[in-house]
């Protein structure tokens, strides 16, 4: 149980949201971010990160996506199982493919594939030649309130700031903040979180860079 609703998967679903993505919530209120209207998980699973922040009151209604039927179906039956129709919608998308024309994000949050020379084949943590990061970076305008937040948390085992920073710049957006990042790639997994808005948007306050 996340933030109080029960969210059903299956293990071999899950990437890593049921553990360190859960450092998304304790992360958020240390920055005072105020409740968001409409939240979006990319490349959600079972929707570990995205249930938890709606039962732990930091967004009003909920849309999850992922390219995984099997995931997309667990998505479901949490939301039956909690009675949450009226706050939750729920997407089969080969990435931003198949969202309607009409969502619209306050927030968007995600733990994406982290490798692009490790897991091959493992759809959870694979992202050959960082396709799938370049595609929602390119795909992610049209779908994102015009002072919307993007917060991704990587692994640096697999990245840094730095893989992302000119893909970010291409397709129109920029990196507001980062945290927890190293400059070199380490040895063992060390999650950071990057946070992108659209190039000239106002940064609210809790989504200031720090430093």
């Amino acid at each position: 149980m996340l933030g109080g609703i029960t969210v059903e998967y299956k293990s071999e679903l899950d990437g890593g949201g049921i553990e360190f993505g859960q450092d998304f919530i304790p992360f958020l209120r240390s920055r005072g971010m105020p409740k968001q209207t409409r939240l979006f998980e990319w490349c959600a699973g079972p929707g570990f990160i995205g249930f938890s922040m709606l039962g732990h009151g930091l967004c009003e209604t909920l849309c999850l996506a992922d390219i995984n039927p099997a995931a997309v179906a667990r998505c479901r039956n949490t939301v039956r199982l909690n009675h949450l129709e009226d706050r939750v919608s729920v997407y089969e998308s080969n990435n931003l493919r198949s969202i309607p024309k009409s969502e619209r994000w306050n927030l968007v949050v995600s733990n994406p594939p982290h490798f692009i020379d490790q897991y091959a084949g493992d759809i959870r943590a694979h992202d050959p030649d960082w396709a799938i990061h370049k595609e929602f970076f390119n795909t992610i305008h049209s779908h994102l309130a015009d002072n919307g937040v993007i917060i991704l948390q990587e692994n640096n085992r697999g990245s840094t700031v730095a893989t992302f920073r000119q893909m970010i710049d291409d397709a129109g957006l920029e990196i507001v903040f980062t945290h927890g990042d190293h400059k070199e790639r380490t040895h063992e997994s060390a999650f950071y979180f990057i946070g992108i808005m659209k190039k000239g948007a106002v940064v609210p306050m809790w989504a200031a860079d720090a430093s």
